[in-house]
C-alpha cells in the first residue's frame, strides 16, 4: 500500500476501518465492494415479469417520487427500459395536488392511458390499497423501494431491501440504488452489454447523495463510479445544468451535488412540476435540454425567495407566541407547500428543537417536521398516528395529514412527550459539535487538505471530519455578507504560526470571543481554494469554544 498519511490512518480507525483490505477498498478511487442483485427479494422474480412484458409488448407506466432520488430513479428505468421498449412512459405525482407515493387517482389514471404493468420506484412498500386497485383494474405490479416497511406490505412483487425476510447484504440503498439493482438484474439476464448500465450511474450518484443515504458500503462504490461519469459529461441535461449553476464537472464534490445540483432537481417538484427536471435527466436535443435547465434554474430562484418569506414569517410566530415550547408545532397559512420540509429544517436547526410545520391544504392540514439528534421524530408520531389521516416518514423527519379540529391536540401530546423526555435526559436540546482529532495549526497544511479528499465523497455516516485547534487567537478578522453573518480570520497558536479560517453564518454568535482578548479554541473542517489554478489551505470554522 502506497503512503498514507497518518491523520486520515488515525481518522478511519476511528470510523471503524483499520484491516488493510478495507482501508485500500475505502479509499481507492474505483471501488469493487458490490453485491448480486439477485440476493434481493423478488429481484428475479422482477426481471422475468419485465422481460415477459417487454417481450409481448405490453406497455409498462413507471411510477416514482417527485424529489431528487424519485426522478433519477425514474430516469434510470425509463433510460434502460427505453432500450428494451417503446411502450413504456412514466409518472410523477403533484405534491400540491396528489401528495407522496401511489394514490388511487393516478392508478386509475395509468390503467386507463393503457398501461398494463406499473413498477414503482422509492415509493410503494406499504401503498396496500393502491396495489390492490392496480391489480383489480388488470395490471401487474412491482414496487420497488427502500423505505421502512411500518404498515401493511404491498401484496406484489416487492423489492426493498429493508424487508424483514430479505438477505442483501446492504440494507441502506437510496430509491435510485434499487432501481439499479433491478437494471443490472435484467442486463445479467438477458445478456445487455454493461456499457448500458454503466451510463446510468451519474444518476445513481446523484440520488444517492440527494437523498442523505449513508454514503458507505455499497453507495460509495456507486457514488464512487457515478462522480466519474458525471465529470465525463456523459448525459446532456446534467452538464448543463452543472454548468448553468457555475459549478466545474471535472472538480465536482458530492456536497456541491447535495447543496447545488438537488436542490435544482427538487426545486421542479417544489415549485412547479418534477417532470421537467426527469425530462432533463432524459433529452438529448440541445435546445430543449437549455430551456429546461434555465426552467430548474428559475424554479430554484423561486424556491429560495418564497423559502426566505416563509422563515423569516415562522421565526416571527415562534418568537412571538411559541418561545417557551419544547416542541415547535408552527401553524402558517400562508407558507408554500413546496418548501414546508426545508423551513422546517431551518428552523430546527435555528430553535434547537424538534419542529413541525403545518399548513392548509384543501379541507385540511398538511404537516412536514424535522427533528433534532436524540429525538426520533417517527416514533412520537406514530404513537399519535390515530389522529392523522395519512402519515409516513423516518427518525429526522416526517410527513403527515390531519383535520383541522385535531391539531391543538396533537400539540399539546407532543409538548408531553418532549417534557417526558427532558425529565429523563436534560441534555437534550444540548447542541455540542465534537471533534475527531485534535490537530497544531502546523499541521494543517495543503497537502493534508488534499489528502483528505481520498476520504470523500462525504455525506451521511461518513462526514467531513472536524478538527480541534486548542488555544489560538483570532487575527486580522474581517466580516464578510451585507449584515456581516460571515466572517474571515487568521487562527494564530502560541508558536506564532498562523491559519486562515472562515466562518460562516453564525459571526454574531461568537462575535465576543472572536474579539476578546483571550485565547480560543475553534473546531472545524480542512479544505483548500482554488483560484485560477492556485490553491491555499483554509480552516472552515463550526464552533468556537
Amino acid at each position: 500500500m502506497n503512503y498514507i498519511d497518518p491523520i486520515i490512518l488515525e481518522l478511519l480507525k476511528k470510523r471503524g476501518i483499520s484491516d488493510d483490505a478495507e482501508i485500500k477498498e475505502f479509499l481507492s478511487d474505483k471501488p469493487q465492494k458490490t453485491y448480486d442483485p439477485f440476493l434481493l427479494s423478488d429481484l428475479e422474480a422482477g426481471v422475468d415479469l419485465l422481460l415477459r412484458a417487454i417481450h409481448d409488448k405490453k406497455r409498462i407506466c413507471v411510477y416514482g417520487d417527485y424529489d431528487a432520488d424519485g426522478i433519477t430513479s425514474v430516469s434510470i428505468l425509463m433510460e434502460f427500459l427505453g432500450t428494451l421498449t417503446d411502450r413504456l412512459q412514466y409518472y410523477i405525482p403533484s405534491r400540491f395536488d396528489e401528495g407522496y407515493g401511489l394514490n388511487a387517482e393516478a392508478v386509475r389514471k395509468i390503467r386507463a392511458g393503457g398501461s398494463d404493468v406499473l413498477v414503482t420506484v422509492d415509493c410503494g412498500s406499504v401503498s396496500y390499497e393502491e396495489v390492490e386497485l392496480a391489480k383489480e383494474l388488470g395490471m401487474e405490479v412491482l414496487v420497488t423501494d427502500h423505505h421502512s416497511i411500518t404498515d401493511v406490505r404491498a401484496d406484489c412483487l416487492l423489492i426493498n431491501p429493508k424487508r424483514p425476510d430479505c438477505l442483501y447484504p446492504f440494507r441502506e440503498l437510496a430509491g435510485c440504488g434499487v432501481a439499479f439493482k433491478l437494471i443490472q438484474g435484467i442486463q445479467k439476464k438477458a445478456d445487455i452489454p454493461r456499457k448500458v448500465l454503466n451510463r446510468a450511474l451519474d444518476l445513481v450518484a446523484l440520488g444517492t447523495i440527494a437523498d442523505v443515504v449513508p454514503l458507505l458500503d455499497e453507495n460509495r462504490t456507486l457514488v464512487k463510479h457515478g462522480m466519474h461519469i458525471i465529470s465525463s459529461g456523459l448525459r446532456p441535461g446534467l452538464a448543463a445544468l452543472i454548468e448553468g449553476i457555475s459549478l466545474k464537472r471535472d472538480s465536482l464534490r458530492s456536497d456541491q451535488i447535495a447543496f447545488g445540483v438537488a436542490p435544482h432537481l427538487n426545486a421542479a417538484g417544489r415549485m412547479g412540476d418534477a417532470k421537467i427536471a426527469a425530462s432533463l435527466m432524459l433529452e438529448k436535443d440541445k435546445d430543449a435540454v437549455g430551456r429546461q435547465v434555465s426552467q430548474l434554474i428559475d424554479f430554484n430562484k423561486q424556491r429560495k425567495k418564497t423559502q426566505e418569506e416563509a422563515y423569516q414569517l415562522c421565526t416571527q410566530i415562534i418568537d412571538q407566541h411559541l418561545a417557551d415550547r419544547n416542541f415547535l408545532v408552527v401553524y402558517a397559512e400562508d407558507v408554500h407547500e413546496g418548501i414546508a420540509g426545508i423551513v422546517a429544517g431551518k428552523l430546527k436547526d435555528k430553535y434547537e428543537r424538534p419542529t413541525i410545520l403545518v399548513t392548509p391544504s384543501g379541507d385540511h392540514l398538511k404537516g412536514t417536521g424535522r427533528s433534532v439528534s436524540g429525538v426520533n421524530l417517527y416514533e412520537v408520531l406514530k404513537s399519535h398516528e390515530d389522529l392523522f389521516l395519512r402519515f409516513g416518514g423516518h427518525e429526522g423527519a416526517c410527513g403527515f395529514s390531519m383535520e383541522q379540529d385535531k391539531l391543538d391536540t396533537l400539540e399539546d401530546l407532543l409538548e408531553q412527550d418532549m417534557k417526558r423526555m427532558l425529565q429523563e435526559d436534560p441534555e437534550l436540546f444540548s447542541r455540542q459539535i465534537n471533534a475527531d482529532l485534535p490537530l497544531a495549526v502546523g499541521d494543517i497544511t495543503l497537502e493534508l487538505a488534499q489528502g483528505l479528499e481520498l476520504l470523500a465523497p462525504f455525506g451521511s455516516k461518513n462526514p467531513k471530519p472536524f478538527f480541534l485547534l486548542e488555544n489560538v487567537r483570532a487575527a486580522r478578522l474581517q466580516p464578510m455578507g451585507a449584515d456581516g453573518k460571515h466572517i474571515r480570520f487568521f487562527a494564530i497558536s502560541e508558536d506564532g504560526q498562523s491559519l486562515e479560517c472562515v466562518l460562516f453564518n453564525r459571526a454574531k454568535d461568537f462575535e465576543s470571543a472572536l474579539y476578546g482578548e483571550k485565547s480560543i479554541n475553534l473546531i472545524g473542517s480542512v479544505d483548500f481554494q482554488e483560484w485560477r489554478g492556485n490553491k491555499r489551505v483554509q480552516f472552515n470554522v463550526e464552533s468556537v469554544v
